[in-house]
């Protein structure tokens, strides 16, 4: 079976109050083109498909008219919630969204609805909580567990005694059981693993805290589909990884962008490949010592969302601020104010001794050294430093 990873969509999310829908739209049309172009069955989204709970019309617009065209017509979707998903009102549309091949686990991990009557398409045929069974057209199967982004809130279970790590390992155990046939199996989750490099556009992270999840709590399943960090990393030895988000979500962040493409055998992964998302404007950030060096820079920057650092030795004026507002490519400005004896002070980095003793020599006598004075002051360096 030919499965697509993908997860963290993050549809609705703003820049610096800058709208990226147009952007979004584009990354999901070039995901929409690769499962055509790859003939891939079962599509996996490993959670955080909105931004905030409370998503706003034009981001569930997009979410539902993108979604019904990476299902297409044969193949089959399977969606987690994860930490800014709210994962009730996610599976809400569960009963309209299952006829079109789209299924959607949320807080209750319900077992998804076996459809009659869609003979040539890939589908679920078994599921229990927290797993199921999907069959493509050719009568090959693959076992998913899912864990949407864990913890007792949200499942609405009574807060227990037991350690996290340990309540992790029920929470998986209750998916995996499910897999009695011994097929081959995928296990998706949205959650923090341990050691897992992350970025600034990332909130609500346990970064070395109680709920971070070892790698060893991880079952041993032939694909490990994650969500929740932005970069695309792989996790362990075996087929662990984080497809990353499609967009570059903060100027931190890595701007190799993809989809995890794989086929799923008998014999576990077979032809995995990372196919690159070209889509979306890239975010960079630069650096400028005056107005118009940044004015320059940004010029050569066009096609780029852009994070300036300007330094400067006094505020800036009106007309200045007006120049740089005027460059549509500017997100986001970072001004730092040096006085001209700290500029001095960095302009002097990376000079070599003899440099520095010249520089000394003027500023403290008006006159340039002579050579012999150089001389005789590098040995005295030379010999202090032996």
């Amino acid at each position: 079976m030919k499965i697509l990873h993908t997860s963290d969509w993050h549809i609705g999310k703003r820049l610096k109050n800058r709208e990226r829908l147009d952007e979004q739209a584009d990354v999901l049309d070039e995901i929409i083109r690769i499962c055509d172009e790859e003939e891939v069955e079962l599509v996996l989204i490993a959670g955080d498909i909105f931004d905030t709970y409370t998503p706003g019309a034009e981001a569930e617009d997009l979410f539902f008219a993108k979604i019904k065209q990476v299902a297409g017509k044969n193949r089959a979707v399977l969606i987690i919630s994860g930490n800014h998903d709210d994962g009730v009102r996610l599976s809400a549309v569960s009963p309209l969204s299952e006829e079109q091949g789209i299924y959607i686990v949320g807080n209750s991990r319900k077992p998804l609805r076996i459809c009659e009557g869609q003979i040539g398409r890939t589908r679920p045929v078994l599921s229990g909580k927290g797993f199921a069974v999907f069959e493509n057209a050719k009568g090959d199967k693959a076992f998913v567990s899912t864990l949407p982004y864990p913890n007792e809130a949200r499942f609405k279970e009574e807060r227990s005694e037991l350690p996290y790590v340990e309540q992790m390992k029920k929470w998986i155990e209750e998916g995996e059981s499910g897999n009695g046939e011994k097929l081959p199996s995928v296990f998706m989750a949205h959650l923090f693993v341990a050691g897992g490099a992350v970025s600034e556009s990332e909130r609500e992270i346990d970064l070395g805290g109680a709920r971070a999840i070892p790698l060893d709590v991880l079952p041993s399943s032939d694909y490990i589909a994650l969500g929740h960090l932005h970069k695309k990393q792989h996790m362990g030895k075996g087929h662990c990884y984080y497809s990353g988000s499609p967009l570059q979500y903060s100027f931190d962040e890595s701007a190799d962008k993809g989809v995890k493409v794989f086929d799923l055998t008998a014999d576990g992964v077979q032809n995995l490949k990372d196919v690159p998302l070209k889509s979306g404007k890239r975010l960079v950030r630069l650096q400028a010592e005056n107005v118009q060096a940044a004015l320059e820079l940004l010029d050569e920057y066009p096609d780029n969302l852009v994070e300036m650092k300007l330094i400067l030795t006094e505020p800036l004026i009106a007309a200045d601020a007006q120049a740089l507002a005027a460059k549509v490519n500017l997100v986001s400005l970072v001004s730092e104010i040096r006085t001209e004896e700290e500029m001095a002070i960095r302009s002097r980095k990376g000079m070599s001794d003899e440099e520095l003793f010249a520089t000394f020599y003027r500023t403290s006598y008006g006159a340039e050294p002579k050579e012999e004075l150089k001389t005789l002051f590098l040995e005295a360096l030379n010999d202090i430093n032996e």
